[in-house]
């Protein structure tokens, strides 16, 4: 369910209305997590969180035209997605946010490798996504990166 937007308000905008105030309140918290270098801009139809190419010239490896991404918020058919670049990178990190969702929720994530999948929008664990976020510094997360 891929939404043409220009900016992430935009996007927020064209969300069904019974998603909408989650995904504000995701980015939200997201916004007020996110260390400084990373940017909010709109990458793969999705809100995105990069490293700019200001810090990080080379690019994404897989078109080095876009900024290094980190994470995106996406609206699908049938949930609210948060793909985080960290939880796929990094094993450690994987296993620390698993385990404190469970804690925090009762029940283990909906995840792939990268993406945490929200499909009621009153159990997101909003304080857990703004730690998540402050986990990786831009340098932590362009050195991982590149070591890969």
């Amino acid at each position: 369910m891929q939404i043409e937007a220009n900016s992430p308000e935009q996007y927020i905008s064209e969300v069904p209305a019974e998603r909408r105030e989650a995904l504000q309140n995701l980015r939200k918290i997201i916004l007020e997590n996110l260390p400084k270098g990373f940017e909010e801009t709109m990458n793969y139809k999705m809100i995105g969180y990069v490293v700019p190419h200001s810090i990080f010239p080379d690019g994404y490896h897989c078109d080095p035209n876009l900024p290094l991404p980190f994470a995106h918020l996406a609206n699908q058919k049938n949930y609210l997605a948060l793909y985080h670049s960290g939880i796929y990178a990094d094993a450690e990190l994987r296993n620390w946010f698993v385990k404190s969702y469970k804690s925090m929720t009762g029940k283990k994530p909906d995840m792939g490798k990268s993406c945490v999948r929200f499909k009621n929008m009153q159990q997101i664990p909003y304080d857990l996504i703004g730690e998540l976020m402050t986990r990786f510094s831009v340098e932590e997360w362009v050195t991982l990166y590149q070591n890969r």
